[in-house]
């Protein structure tokens, strides 16, 4: 029996709906499961209603349960709110998810963490995250952790905000210059990887997995692609990432759905990439182009 965390996020439903193709029948922990059954396949999962931050919530989904995938994760493209906050949803939520596993006798736990997660200053967002790897890692378990670059795909939130901030500002800000690098993946190919990685629990574990997609992409490449692609013309503007943070900040306390945070200007202090031959070396496949998905599929 498998145990997904988040299953109705943007790496989740893709997941489960993989899961439940290839026979398997995996139980999705949803806060709300009445949402959960309109996003998720209507057969061949299980729902269970539970919410990693209430630890009482988890016992009677993790009966039976073998494994954990673990991707109900705050991610950076989101603000923060009164019953959303970074610290408890991920950092809480995954000691709370450990310690009820640990009880159930849970025998493995795969978390779904992000190229580049490491320590920094306390309270921010990226020592949340790293935080969680590490009690993940000290957890006891058996683990795997995957830590995929920015995703695309249909909804993808990190593409999703750039296209937003196309489609509604005439100028367009290229953060620290536009030279930060990042590896752009395919949802789907992530969720290969996850298949890959249950698969293999001999092979995969108490390993952490860096993974992208096959190219690398300046972010005034990203910037100029998703302009082609949408038939736009922007002024693009360099902008030191300190002022960029301010804007975010602004837009935070304005729109309910910023398309910046500033917990997501952590991606831009660092070149988000790892070896481009990762995933094929790994796990036999070469991922998707980003190039190649926008001629295909477009935004």
């Amino acid at each position: 029996m498998i145990l997904v965390t988040g299953a109705t996020g943007y790496i989740g439903r893709h997941l489960v709906k993989r899961l439940a193709q290839s026979g398997e029948r995996p139980r999705c922990l949803a806060r709300d499961v009445k949402r959960a059954a309109q996003i998720l396949p209507a057969d061949g999962v299980e729902l269970a209603q539970g919410d990693t931050t209430r630890a009482a919530t988890l016992t009677a989904a993790l009966q039976g349960v073998d494994t954990v995938i673990h991707a109900a994760f705050m991610t950076a493209d989101r603000k923060q709110s009164g019953g959303n906050r970074y610290y408890e949803t991920n950092v809480t939520g995954t000691a709370n998810l450990i310690e009820a596993a640990r009880t159930a006798g849970v025998a493995r736990i795969i978390e779904i963490s992000g190229l580049g997660t490491h320590p920094d200053k306390p309270g921010t967002y990226m020592q949340g995250r790293y935080e969680a790897e590490r009690k993940v890692k000290e957890s006891g378990l058996e683990w795997t952790i995957i830590q995929p670059s920015v995703l695309f795909g249909k909804g993808a939130p990190f593409i999703k905000g750039l296209t937003d901030l196309i489609r509604t500002s005439p100028v367009v800000p290229l953060i620290g210059g536009g030279k930060i690098q990042f590896q752009p993946i395919f949802v789907e190919d992530v969720a290969t990887v996850i298949l890959k990685v249950l698969q293999e629990p001999e092979r995969t574990n108490h390993k952490t997995y860096t993974i992208g997609g096959p190219e690398y992409y300046t972010f005034t490449q990203i910037i100029n692609a998703l302009l082609h692609t949408m038939h736009k013309r922007r002024i693009k503007v360099p902008a030191p990432t300190p002022l960029v943070g301010i804007g975010a900040a602004v837009m935070e306390a304005v729109l309910s759905r910023p398309p910046l945070t500033k917990a997501a200007m952590a991606l831009f202090t660092f070149d988000n990439i790892t070896d481009l031959q990762a995933v094929e070396r790994e796990f036999g496949f070469t991922p998707m182009a980003f190039s190649k998905f926008l001629a295909e599929q477009g935004v």
